[in-house]
């Protein structure tokens, strides 16, 4: 029955609560695009793990009146993933952090790098946050996405590096390494149990040796995808994917439970 009703994002925490109210924003979606009335049944989820069945009990200037029903159980995540995105040319951005977010990123740090064509500061990095959390919010309520990825501020890339915790598995993607392919390093049984995953993608024109140095300097081990080289808007949803595939969301077979 859930996987029919509508889904709705509410920015309050749902923790605990037994109603909510939906905001302005919500009210000529529920009320006018989807036609419901009083009584219909919606779900909702907050972002946090909390997801709920939920029923309409009236529309109001300030909003939408919900009485929150049974809590919809979630499955554990079998790992989580940082993305550390190079800002790319202008528009592309949106893409991989929609992409990104229905792949399971928990965490999107967009970053400056050396040869990023686009540069982003101050107000304008600050609207431009806002508008991918926006994107990521909409991404989880296609995907059915009890959480949403957190977007960080757009960072250097030395401060980005230091976003990256001692117990997570250090990956930078570099179209010249030759030595270790992603299938050699998700494959290596010394780091079996690691569940922590922070990948760095650069911008068109890839990173510069310099970064990559610094990065091997931080922990990063350097990764490539094989020969192939992919447009940047492509390179994440590909890792994304195939980390999912090998240790996440989609490396559970049919009819298997969570652990």
């Amino acid at each position: 029955m859930a996987l029919t009703l509508p889904r709705i994002y509410s920015s309050e925490t749902l923790q605990n609560a037994t109603t909510c109210l939906l905001g302005t924003d919500n009210l000529r979606y529920l009320k006018t695009v989807l036609r419901l009335k009083s009584g219909d049944k919606i779900i909702i989820f907050d972002g946090f793990g909390h997801e709920f069945e939920a029923r309409i009990e009236d529309f109001s200037a300030s909003g939408v009146n919900v009485c929150l029903g049974a809590q919809i159980p979630q499955a554990d995540k079998k790992i989580s993933i940082t993305l550390a995105q190079a800002i790319p040319k202008a528009g592309k951005m949106d893409l991989i952090v929609k992409t990104a977010a229905e792949l399971g990123a928990d965490v999107i740090i967009p970053f400056t790098a050396a040869r990023s064509v686009s540069r982003i500061e101050g107000e304008k990095a600050g609207a431009k946050v806002t508008r991918w959390q926006k994107i990521v919010r909409e991404a989880a309520r296609c995907s059915r996405s009890p959480q949403l990825a957190a977007i960080e501020p757009v960072l250097s890339f030395a401060d980005m590096l230091l976003r990256a915790t001692a117990d997570t598995r250090k990956l930078i993607f570099w179209e010249e390494e030759d030595q270790q392919n992603i299938r050699d390093v998700l494959n290596d049984q010394r780091f079996e149990r690691v569940v922590r995953y922070f990948i760095v993608v650069g911008p068109e024109g890839g990173l510069s040796r310099n970064e990559v140095a610094k990065a091997k300097e931080s922990g990063f081990i350097s990764v490539s995808l094989g020969k192939r080289i992919l447009k940047v808007e492509t390179a994440a949803a590909a890792i994304l994917s195939i980390i999912q595939y090998e240790k996440g969301i989609f490396s559970q077979g049919a009819g298997e439970e969570e652990k």
